[in-house]
């Protein structure tokens, strides 16, 4: 099989659109909202811990304790587990984050940290999910358009070499350009999340742990009511376009530098 050199190249410009990213944001605000380097690599290492390490636990302990054709096999029951887990996890972890951030160097003045964090733990997830797997794509591809896909995979079992031949297959520009603006949608989410609960904790409301756990279910649930092919793609794709658009004009807006805070 191959894959076009349109969809090649569309897939590799979009990994490397998700992979600067958040270096590009946070070189661009940084003078602005004066960013400490500090909490950016808190917000990477608290969604690498949380998210990569200590949910993907729970989830293999959950999955070993449920008998084949379980709950998790209804769909509605399957999206809201999967939405809450990701929510509790990721916005328990980033509240603990910031309160140690808070205690260490002190409330700053403005948005900045939450800003700064934010684009540690959204920038974590786009390499995570998006990167270090479109590159694998993206290598993949390469190989099946230079005929040697099938000698690379000679030592994988069947059903996965079918699974990444149907991966292959179905890669398109369209789907790939879809899959970007899911990630980018998904990265506005977690700074916007992250300036929430900074500012909760700054002011010290606890309440805002639990409001940022149901947002954060909120905004994954139509992905997953995809995943389980309830909700069609286009429209969770223009649901998530509207979302990101409506979250960078309140940001945008909300935001303040230190010195306007001043």
């Amino acid at each position: 099989m191959t894959v076009a050199p349109v969809t090649l190249a569309v897939l590799i410009a979009a990994t490397l659109i998700i992979a600067l990213l958040p270096f590009v944001l946070f070189r661009t605000l940084r003078k602005p909202f004066a960013l400490d380097r500090r909490d950016t690599i808190v917000g990477v290492a608290v969604f690498t811990l949380f998210a990569m390490i200590v949910e993907r636990a729970f989830h293999g302990l959950v999955l070993s304790q449920t008998p084949a054709g379980g709950w998790l096999t209804q769909p509605l029951a399957f999206v809201a587990y999967s939405a809450l887990a990701t929510a509790v996890f990721e916005e328990v972890g980033r509240y603990l984050g910031m309160r140690i951030l808070n205690r260490r160097y002190g409330a700053s003045a403005g948005d900045g940290r939450g800003i700064g964090y934010g684009i540690g733990h959204a920038g974590a997830e786009a390499w995570f999910v998006g990167v270090l797997v479109w590159g694998q794509w993206s290598y993949l591809a390469w190989l099946a358009s230079r005929g040697q896909l099938e000698t690379q995979l000679a030592d994988l079992p069947g059903d996965t070499v079918v699974r990444l031949h149907v991966m292959l297959a179905t890669l398109s520009a369209q789907s790939i350009l879809l899959l970007l603006l899911e990630r980018c949608a998904a990265f506005v989410v977690q700074l916007a999340l992250s300036v929430l609960v900074w500012r909760g904790v700054r002011a010290g409301r606890a309440g805002v742990l639990p409001l940022a756990i149901v947002l954060h279910a909120l905004a994954v649930a139509p992905g997953l009511l995809y995943q389980v092919r309830v909700l069609p793609p286009a429209w969770v794709e223009a649901g998530y376009f509207v979302l990101a658009a409506i979250l960078v004009v309140v940001l945008v807006k909300a935001c303040r530098s230190p010195r306007a805070a001043a």
